[in-house]
């Protein structure tokens, strides 16, 4: 017998490592600039939230068990129809505005060593670590991926090392009731806190290879989520609690670096920075073999124009469209909106799997209450978000709007030009 690759802790350690990624870098100044020094009641707000998500999630990994995680779970839920297909191409370009959004972050931390931290010096350092990655995943060279578990402990390490002696710095004027903002700020913050919990999902795609997945997959999403939770709560209250607010929205799009600081002077900011650019790029490079994976799914089971499975080197065609896609959020958008849409996207594709999961309970054995509060949850940080955008950032409606639009449109002329409909992989439960 195969012996499986994920027991409960390395699930957990999975799930820690794909969250505690680039968002905490991006998010925590943009969400402090807005929820002030009650960002980490906004952060336990996304944990709980992430903790419903994750667990109707589970449940349907569960029930149809496929490293298509997401994709699989649309179409079982809501059948090989117009819809799913969309949504399928929708959350394949959800995963390439998150990737210009992580891309644009590490042009941010990048460019901070620069004497002049210049737009332009940010675009060129996002587009060139796309472009090197993309390179590398064309080669195939297999010690990226080897280095992931090493990255994860040293970017986690830095954290944990950083929360914890920050917290003897911290200046409790700094996090005063009296200067709170107005509660209805706490949940504008929420899409883009989500953002930094949306790696989670990422232990539903390795249930193939899950020891014992009935007791493994839903234990080691509760713990993972729920230590990601503590930690971001930690590092919000020592960001906030040793920046004034001004600082948080001056150096909003490199909060974290900045915090450390008045904790460790120059070398403190600079030793956060170069973390924040190693967890950015190891984002990048798993995140691009992951748009290429689903890309080329996609295009297999029928969702996108064949050309995304001709291979290339040692990957496909996918992977080289997928980049071309990815630039130009990069240059044409800023860090606030890319990250934005990025979120909005996640929530809202991940309460539409939630939805269709309603009609699936009955099968799946899901708590029909939690599945109506993951509904909730998502949905209400969504609109919330979508709400505070349109009055700060206008454009962002159209970005929006505009990704639904494309999706809608590619399904609709694949389907009349070529015929090719998104296919289930899972035609019973194998568990």
């Amino acid at each position: 017998m195969e012996k499986k690759a994920f027991g409960l802790w390395s699930a957990i350690f999975l799930g820690v490592g794909s969250m505690v990624g680039a968002g905490i870098f991006i998010v925590i100044g943009q969400a402090g600039a807005i929820a002030g020094n009650l960002v980490w009641l906004t952060f336990l707000i996304g944990g709980v939230i992430a903790l419903l998500s994750g667990y109707s999630l589970a449940k349907l990994a569960l029930h149809y068990p496929s490293r298509g995680g997401m994709i699989e779970y649309l179409v079982q839920c809501y059948g090989e129809g117009f819809f799913s297909g969309s949504m399928g191409v929708l959350f394949y370009l959800s995963q390439l505005v998150a990737l210009a959004a992580v891309a644009k972050s590490f042009g941010t931390y990048a460019a901070t060593y620069m004497s002049s931290a210049h737009q332009l010096w940010t675009n060129v350092f996002a587009v060139g670590i796309i472009t090197t990655f993309t390179v590398i995943n064309l080669i195939g060279a297999t010690w990226v991926a080897r280095s992931e578990s090493i990255i994860v402990v040293i970017k986690l390490s830095i954290l944990v090392l950083f929360t914890t002696a920050a917290l003897f710095y911290v200046d409790p004027t700094h996090l005063r009731l009296a200067d709170a903002p107005p509660a209805i700020d706490l949940f504008y913050a929420l899409g883009l806190v989500f953002f930094a919990y949306q790696g989670f999902s990422v232990i539903t795609n390795s249930v193939e290879d899950m020891v014992e997945p009935g007791n493994t997959m839903l234990k080691s999403m509760v713990i993972a989520i729920t230590m990601v939770a503590i930690l971001y709560m930690g590092v919000s209250i020592v960001v906030l609690g040793n920046l004034s607010m001004d600082e948080v929205i001056k150096a909003k799009d490199y909060a974290l670096a900045e915090a450390a600081k008045p904790i460790f002077g120059q070398l403190g900011f600079k030793i956060m920075a170069a973390t924040a650019l190693i967890a950015t790029a190891s984002a990048i490079n798993a995140t691009l073999y992951a748009v290429s994976e689903i890309s080329y799914t996609l295009a297999k089971n029928g969702s996108l124009p064949k050309e995304y499975e001709y291979h290339v080197f040692n990957n496909t065609e996918g992977l080289l469209i997928s980049t071309a896609l990815i630039i130009p959020a990069i240059l044409f958008m800023t860090l606030d909106q890319v990250t934005t849409v990025a979120a909005i996207a996640v929530l809202l594709i991940q309460g539409f799997t939630h939805v269709g999961h309603l009609f699936k309970r009955r099968e799946t054995g899901a708590n029909p209450l939690l599945i109506i509060m993951a509904i909730l949850g998502t949905f209400s940080a969504a609109f919330v978000a979508i709400d505070f955008t349109r009055r700060q950032l206008p454009n962002i409606i159209y970005y929006i709007f505009g990704a639904f639009f494309t999706a809608y449109a590619l399904e609709a002329m694949l389907r009349l030009t070529v015929g090719r409909v998104i296919k289930k992989t899972i035609r019973h439960n194998p568990l």
